[in-house]
C-alpha cells in the first residue's frame, strides 16, 4: 500500500505517519511526531496525556484545522490532505467539534447558535426549525431556546455546543477538553449525555482529555500521548490494569490513587478488575503472608459498568514476605506492579 492513496477502510479516521511542526523565528516545535492511529466507526476514542503532549494539535489535524507537516489523514477512507478547499469544507460538515471554552456566539441566543451551522450548511429553511427543536430536546434545553450565553451555566453552555455540533448530523464529534472548565458533577452529566448520543445515534466520538477519570467514564479505547508521540493504545480496562508506558502509569495515579510522580519506590500497586474488586484481597493477603499491610492509597472507578480498583501498599522489608505476596497475587490472577514496573 502506497502512502497517500484513498482506500475504503472500516476505520472512520486514520492517521498515517502524521507529524506537525510549528516554526517561529528562533524555534521549531515538533507538536506531533509520526503518529499512526485508527479510530473505528461508532466507538468513543480517547486521546489522553498531560499538558503539552500534543493532544489538541492531533485532534485539530483530524479535520485539517491544522494541516500535517508530513503524513496523511483519512476520513471514511478518503485522504483529507489531497482534497481541494470546497471538498474539504463539505467533508468538515461531517465532523462536529466541541471546545473547552464553548465558543458560543454571545450575540445570539441558544436557538440562534444552533441555527448558525444549519445556515452555513445550506439546510432547507423549512427543516431548520424542526431540527433545532429536536436538538434542544436531545440536550434537554427546550426551555432555554431564547436565553443568551451570558444567562447560562457552564454545563448549559456546553449542552448548546453539543447541540450545535450535532446540527449538521455529523459522523464524528471531536471533543477538545470539553469538560475541563466544568465541575465534577456537571462533567459527569455531560459525559453521560455524550455516551447516550453515541449509543442512540451511532456517532463516533473522539475525546481529548488530561483526566484519566474522564477516559474511564466514557471511552472504549484510548491512545496515551507523551511529547507528541503515541506511547500506547488499548482498551481503557487493559491500560488501567496493565499500563505499558510511564505516562499511562502517572495518569492512572493522578486519577486519585497518588499524585503523579509520587509513586514510592518501595510500593506495590494492585489492580482489580470487575470480577475481583469485591473480593477481600487485602485481608486474604494479610493472613497468607502473616504480615500487617500498610495501605498508601486506594480508589475505585466505574469502567464499562464494572468496578475497577487499585490499591497502593508498602512493600515489606523482608524479601521473603514480598515473594509470598507476589506468589499469592499471581496465583489469584491479580495484576500488580512493583515500584511502577510490572
Amino acid at each position: 500500500m502506497e502512502g497517500g492513496e484513498d482506500l475504503a477502510l472500516e476505520s472512520i479516521i486514520r492517521f498515517e505517519h502524521v507529524s506537525k511542526n510549528f516554526q517561529s523565528r528562533k524555534l521549531e516545535v515538533h507538536a506531533v511526531k509520526d503518529v499512526n492511529l485508527e479510530i473505528e466507526k461508532g466507538e468513543i476514542f480517547g486521546i489522553i496525556g498531560f499538558s503539552g503532549a500534543g493532544k489538541s494539535t492531533l485532534v485539530r489535524c483530524m479535520n485539517l484545522l491544522e494541516r500535517p507537516t508530513t503524513g496523511n489523514v483519512f476520513f471514511q477512507g478518503r485522504n483529507l490532505c489531497r482534497m481541494k478547499n470546497k471538498e474539504l469544507r463539505e467533508t468538515r460538515q461531517k465532523m462536529g467539534m466541541i471546545f473547552q471554552q464553548f465558543n458560543l456566539l454571545e450575540q445570539r441566543d441558544v436557538w440562534g447558535n444552533i441555527y448558525y451551522p444549519l445556515e452555513i450548511a445550506g439546510v432547507d429553511r423549512a427543516k431548520r426549525a424542526q431540527r433545532i427543536e429536536e436538538l434542544l430536546d436531545v440536550v434537554d434545553l427546550a426551555d432555554k431556546a431564547h436565553a443568551f450565553p451570558s444567562q447560562l451555566s457552564g454545563g448549559q453552555k456546553q449542552r448548546v455546543a453539543i447541540a450545535r455540533a450535532l446540527a449538521t448530523d455529523p459522523e464524528v464529534i471531536l471533543c477538545d477538553e470539553a469538560t475541563s472548565a466544568l465541575d465534577p458533577i456537571t462533567t459527569e452529566a455531560i459525559l453521560d449525555l455524550l455516551k447516550k448520543i453515541n449509543e442512540s445515534r451511532g456517532v463516533t466520538i473522539v475525546v481529548i482529555t488530561h483526566e484519566m477519570r474522564v477516559a474511564e467514564q466514557i471511552c472504549d479505547r484510548i491512545a496515551v500521548m507523551n511529547q507528541g508521540k503515541v506511547a500506547e493504545i488499548g482498551t481503557v480496562q487493559d491500560i488501567f490494569l496493565k499500563p505499558k508506558s510511564e505516562t499511562a502509569r502517572k495518569l492512572i495515579q493522578s486519577g486519585g490513587l497518588v499524585r503523579a510522580g509520587n509513586h514510592p519506590a518501595g510500593s506495590l500497586r494492585i489492580a482489580f478488575d470487575g470480577h475481583t474488586s469485591s473480593d477481600p484481597i487485602i485481608s486474604e493477603l494479610t493472613v497468607y503472608c502473616d504480615e500487617m499491610i500498610n495501605i498508601l492509597g486506594a480508589n475505585t472507578e466505574n469502567i464499562g459498568g464494572k468496578a475497577y480498583g487499585q490499591i497502593l501498599i508498602e512493600i515489606p522489608a523482608n524479601p521473603d514476605k514480598l515473594h509470598k505476596m507476589e506468589h499469592f497475587l499471581t496465583e489469584k490472577g491479580i495484576h500488580y506492579e512493583i515500584g511502577g514496573n510490572v
